[in-house]
């Protein structure tokens, strides 16, 4: 009998705990689900999305530099005597700039004039000589042909006419070599005289007045800054977006409030295997002149451009594990809808949604409190007048 009674005590014992582990399982079930359906709305920013023009824009940092820069030097040594411009004066083409001492140069062409006038003389000699001889020649012939002259009379008039012959070939020539003598000494004159081959402004002056010159010493530099290029590099990242023609807005710290426009002129065929990074120039009309060379500048090329799209702030977007989206507010219920997106053109402030078509508000802040179907408090601005009834 005892042992039975212990039996059901146990057994009672056993069935009210099962019984309190079933009533402690149902009642955190319910818990759940009462804090599923009262979770506490969360605060948002919203903005409303919009359609319109949208720019992709990539920032690179450069140097302006001249559409074409050249130095001036002699080709022969001596002393400067002249000097006529200083930094920052215009040169138009052909202006002399320089002049060096052209004593020696002027003495070598009167040497190389005389030379020219002997061998002018010995080859109207030659020439008289020679026309002489062949009228000898021709005499003899003429005797030999009727019996009068010997054969050796012929043979010596031949002699003689191939020898002036040759003394006037040689005349000749020499003519030539003297000819060509006196056109290099009146070139190595010319190079006394430096001018300009491309006008430009004078971007450095080296020497002064009085200065003994190696040949292809620097005198002056002359830049060209009508159109200039500005130099910068592209990143890999960016490589393969950039175009000829691009366009392009030039900004300088010498003229904060100003900008320049130019084109992408030229883009490496290849990138630096050191930095992965590929030169550009960016090509300028500087009508203004205030563009100098070595100013450093900051490009910005557009990429991409879209005259109509629909577009919302990009800080709306977010990231999952199935991609991006956004989280939207419907015009009936201040509930936050989560719609995943496809993505066009984004910049830092806005970013184009190819798909699908929103509406509604878009949740721009606390977007990382939300879920799908989490209640939302709206700014005063922006609740619903159903909404501004409940509270009142």
């Amino acid at each position: 009998m005892k042992k039975k009674q212990v039996l059901i005590i146990i057994g009672a014992i056993f069935l009210a705990v099962l019984i309190w582990r079933i009533i402690l399982l149902v009642t955190k079930d319910s818990g759940k689900g009462s804090n599923r359906f009262t979770r506490p709305p969360v605060a948002v920013e919203v903005d409303s999305v919009r359609y319109g023009s949208i720019q992709e824009v990539e920032t690179f940092t450069g140097t302006v530099t001249p559409i074409y820069q050249y130095i001036l030097a002699p080709k022969v040594a001596g002393r400067v005597i002249q000097i006529n411009k200083r930094i920052g004066d215009w040169v138009k083409k052909g202006e002399v700039v320089a002049r060096i001492d052209d004593s020696e140069y002027q003495q070598a062409v009167r040497e190389a004039e005389a030379n020219l006038k002997i061998a002018q003389a010995s080859l109207r000699e030659a020439t008289s000589q020679f026309a002489l001889t062949r009228q000898d020649l021709e005499r003899v012939q003429s005797l030999q042909e009727k019996g009068i002259a010997s054969s050796a009379e012929l043979d010596a008039a031949e002699t003689n006419f191939n020898a002036q012959k040759s003394r006037l070939e040689l005349a000749n020539a020499q003519v030539e070599q003297r000819e060509a003598s006196l056109k290099s000494a009146n070139i190595r004159l010319s190079y006394t005289v430096l001018v300009v081959t491309e006008p430009g402004f004078i971007g450095e002056r080296y020497i002064d007045e009085g200065s003994l010159l190696a040949p292809n010493a620097p005198v002056v530099s002359v830049i060209g800054i009508d159109t200039v290029i500005v130099q910068t590099t592209v990143i890999e990242r960016v490589y393969g977006r950039i175009r000829i023609g691009q366009s392009a807005e030039v900004g300088v710290d010498a003229y904060p409030d100003r900008k320049f426009y130019g084109k992408v002129a030229r883009i490496a065929p290849m990138l630096q295997e050191a930095s992965r990074v590929a030169k550009m120039e960016v090509e300028v009309t500087n009508d203004s002149l205030l563009l100098k060379p070595g100013m450093f500048t900051k490009v910005k090329v557009v990429l991409a451009q879209k005259d109509t799209a629909q577009v919302v702030s990009s800080r709306a977007v977010v990231s999952r594990t199935g991609g991006s989206g956004i989280f939207i507010v419907p015009d009936s219920v201040a509930v936050a809808r989560y719609i995943p997106v496809q993505l066009g053109i984004v910049t830092p402030e806005k970013t184009e949604i190819i798909s699908p078509q929103i509406s509604g508000l878009v949740v721009t802040l606390g977007q990382h409190l939300l879920e799908d179907g989490s209640p939302v408090i709206l700014p005063k601005s922006e609740q619903r007048p159903a909404e501004s009834k409940t509270k009142k």
